[in-house]
C-alpha cells in the first residue's frame, strides 16, 4: 500500500499514500485503499491513546467517498472523537494534493489489555 506515517501525536495522526499502485481497473484510487489508509491511521491513533499495556483492535469502520483521484498522493488525518477507557473512535479525513476531500471515515477501536503470556510455574 505504501502508507507512510508522517505525524504521530495523541491528538493527530497523519499519513500519506501514493495513488499509483492503489487503483481499481478504471485508474481511480480504489475505495478499499482509502479504507485501508483510514483504518491504519485510526488504529495507530487509538493505540497511541490506549495507554501502557493496552492496544487497539478495530471493531467498526465506515467511509464515504466524495470524489475520485487518479494520480499523486493522498493524505489522511485521524483525529479523536472519543477517547474512552475501553473504546475509542476517530474521524479520518483523506484529501488529495489540492486539499480536496476524497473520503471521510470513522473508525471505532476496542482498547484491550495485552496478555502477559503464559505463567511459568517453578
Amino acid at each position: 500500500m505504501g502508507i507512510e506515517l508522517v505525524e504521530l501525536t495523541p491528538d493527530r495522526v497523519v499519513a500519506t499514500m501514493h495513488v499509483e499502485g492503489n487503483t481499481q481497473p478504471y485508474g481511480l484510487l480504489h475505495g478499499g485503499a482509502s479504507v485501508v489508509l483510514a483504518e491504519t491511521i485510526g488504529s495507530v491513533a487509538a493505540s497511541i491513546n490506549a495507554g501502557p499495556g493496552r492496544f487497539a483492535v478495530g471493531t467498526d469502520i465506515n467511509a464515504t467517498h466524495h470524489r475520485s483521484v487518479t494520480q499523486g498522493t493522498v493524505t489522511g488525518v485521524a483525529t479523536p472523537l472519543h477517547r474512552g477507557l475501553t473504546m475509542g473512535s476517530y474521524e479520518v479525513a483523506i484529501v488529495d494534493n489540492g486539499d480536496r476531500c476524497i473520503c471521510t471515515a470513522r473508525i471505532a477501536c476496542a482498547l484491550i489489555e495485552r496478555d502477559p503470556g503464559p505463567t511459568r510455574q517453578a
